[in-house]
């Protein structure tokens, strides 16, 4: 007796459903990203009862005729694959077949469509049974009206959520293919109440204003980096915002938004020293990558990919995100409404590939606006050659090092930067110098500037072998507690390193007789006393550190650092100036907080009365 049978397709879709239509969001991710395949320029959502009771998404893409809208219900039926080998390079959102027909298996569903001058296809399909095929007058586009989801699986439906919660993931998925894709508009509604309304977008941080609002938009920084044949681009957050308000996470590739904890955790690692433990800074990061670098078929809703090669995009991610971080656009500011970040639109770089084909989803545009020369990843990011620390940089006010490409070793008209200025500094109340730009002013905080200094400095000494230390004339002895003594000695050989010559001198007494010599006024005893207390009671400091060679430059940098109350002279300052912005992170102290805060000309303008 034959045990084993073919299922029926509608049992086979229903099975099929439970992979792919998890719950409502599920649904209009699948309907929306179907309309965005069809070229859509806009796209309306409705739902009711969290899309419980109903379900709409209308477009006005290139529609479909009657016999595609009957073959669109037919499981892995689809225009966007031909060939095992274009899921290789697939780029657009569905590519399976099987989104329609799941959800139509397991709701009512009415599916409307026309073609551009034709007329249109009406067809009402009841748990997966066609019930009706008519013609209907409509505009060219596509609507799908999906409602009593899970009627016939009564099972799935109690599992469903709140209205609200159900609501809020429907928002959330929404929100995720809005930044994906710039050229269309979009409208969501729930039980007609506008939740998101939001036009063509120009560029990221326009779409991004339209979402979160303007003060958002001003906390984040623009990122972009291209090697070996991979491309990252987006926007993150000023370290100094992290710490308050909703964090927002999106990630894409190729214009397709994906989760990945391992990329969202080598951004994180890119703000090690420039926010303090915890903080959860906010990142939109786009990627784009060599067709075939990534597989899109490894998830039954597509939300996770594989790349061919992880670690290459990991220390991408890392790098980029790092580099924005010691752009000076990343520091503070104590504008009230600070500038939105600039996105020009750099020439975009020769490719060995071909051209996309046509249809293909961009990053940010359309392939209908390709002729504005806007490609992938040149929508978001904005630097210009000469400026690779904001706009601030660009005034010569770095004084005269030269350790940063155009930054000091070549001024803007291309000599070789000798005639670069000194900056103006002025040091208030012993412990912040101000330095004019020509855009406004910074404000350094002289103890957290000399942090940043220290800890580069220190951590680069431990690479190549140790830190230069200078003999005392008179020998310092110290007597430890045991938890200083334990720190002492499972340690010797970094404190070493650091520049301190220590030895035991019998009980729980050293003796050092030579010490680092990092600045004019530094008082080693009280420093090595205070580091070895701070690494014996442990602090936040300490254990933001990813190891003990962090641990000891980390705690070098706070205890021996110039002090606030320390008066500087103009050499000082000049000096001090010139090194924290030859250090890669600059604006960022390493206890988390800012080293340096900037103030804009069109604030203190604004300030004063001088504008309108």
């Amino acid at each position: 007796m034959r045990r084993i049978h073919i299922l029926p397709d509608s049992l086979a879709n229903q099975i099929a459903a439970g992979e792919v239509v998890e719950r409502p969001a599920s649904v209009v991710k699948e309907l929306v990203e179907n309309a965005l395949d069809a070229r859509a320029t806009r796209v309306d959502i409705e739902v009711r009862n969290g899309g419980r009771t109903e379900i709409r998404v209308a477009d006005d893409g290139h529609g479909m005729g009657r016999e595609d809208a009957l073959l669109a219900l037919d499981r892995h039926a689809t225009s966007k694959i031909a060939r095992a080998e274009d899921l290789r390079g697939v780029r657009t959102f569905g590519f399976r077949g099987e989104a329609l027909p799941s959800i139509a298996s397991v709701a009512r569903v009415t599916l409307e469509t026309a073609e551009d001058g034709a007329v249109g296809t009406r067809v009402r399909i009841d748990g997966g049974r066609v019930k009706s095929v008519e013609d209907c007058a409509r505009q060219r586009g596509t609507s799908i009206s999906v409602r009593s989801l899970f009627f016939n699986t009564p099972a799935r439906a109690k599992f469903l959520r709140s209205a609200a919660a159900e609501t809020r993931a429907v928002a959330e998925t929404v929100t995720g293919l809005v930044l994906a894709h710039l050229s269309a508009a979009f409208r969501l509604e729930s039980n007609g109440r506008a939740l998101l309304d939001v036009p063509v977008a120009p560029d990221l941080v326009s779409r991004v204003a339209e979402l979160w609002g303007d003060p958002f938009a001003a906390e984040l920084t623009t990122l972009s980096l291209e090697r070996g044949g991979m491309r990252v681009a987006g926007l993150v957050q000023r370290p100094d915002r992290s710490l308050t308000g909703p964090r927002r996470v999106y990630l894409f590739v190729d214009g397709r938004p994906f989760r990945d904890r391992g990329l969202v955790q080598a951004a994180e690692r890119a703000y090690r020293t420039t926010v303090p433990h915890g903080a959860k800074p906010s990142l939109l990061l786009y990627l784009e990558v060599q067709p075939g670098a990534v597989d899109v078929n490894v998830h039954p809703t597509k939300a996770e990919v594989r790349f061919g090669d992880r670690g290459a995009v990991e220390a991408l991610v890392e790098d980029a995100v790092r580099t924005a971080l010691g752009e000076l656009d990343s520091a503070a500011t104590m504008d009230s409404a600070p500038t939105l970040p600039q996105l020009r639109r750099p020439p975009a770089p020769r490719r060995e590939e071909a051209a996309p084909p046509p249809g293909q989803l961009a990053f940010f545009v359309s392939a209908d606006t390709a002729a504005t020369d806007v490609t992938d990843a040149d929508a978001v990011t904005d630097v210009e050659p000469e400026d690779a620390r904001g706009s601030d940089a660009r005034d010569g006010s770095h004084g005269g090092h030269g350790s940063h490409g155009s930054h000091g070793s070549h001024g803007s008209d291309g000599s070789d930067g000798s005639h670069v200025r000194s900056p103006q500094l002025w040091q208030v109340h012993n412990a912040y110098i101000i330095a004019e730009t020509r855009s406004g002013l910074l404000i350094i905080d002289q103890h957290s500037a000399h942090e940043r200094v220290l800890f580069e400095r220190m951590m680069r000494r431990f690479e190549s072998g140790g830190a230069e230390s200078q003999r005392l004339l008179f020998p310092i002895t110290l007597r430890l507690t045991p938890a200083e003594y334990a720190v002492f000695e499972d340690s010797a050989s970094l404190f070493a390193a650091a520049g301190f010559e220590v030895e035991p001198f019998g009980g729980r007494t050293v003796i050092v007789s030579a010490v680092p010599n990092p600045h004019p006024y530094f008082d080693p005893e009280r420093c090595l006393r205070d580091m070895v207390a701070e690494l014996a009671a442990g602090s936040e400091l300490t254990r933001a550190a990813r190891n003990q060679h962090e641990r000891i430059a980390m705690t070098f940098a706070c205890k021996g650092a110039i002090k606030a109350g320390q008066k500087l002279d103009r050499s000082e300052m000049l000096l001090l100036f010139e090194e924290l912005f030859e250090t890669e992170l600059p604006s960022h102290d390493v206890h988390g907080r800012p080293t340096i805060i900037r103030l804009s000309l069109q604030e203190l303008e604004r300030r004063f009365g001088r504008h309108g």
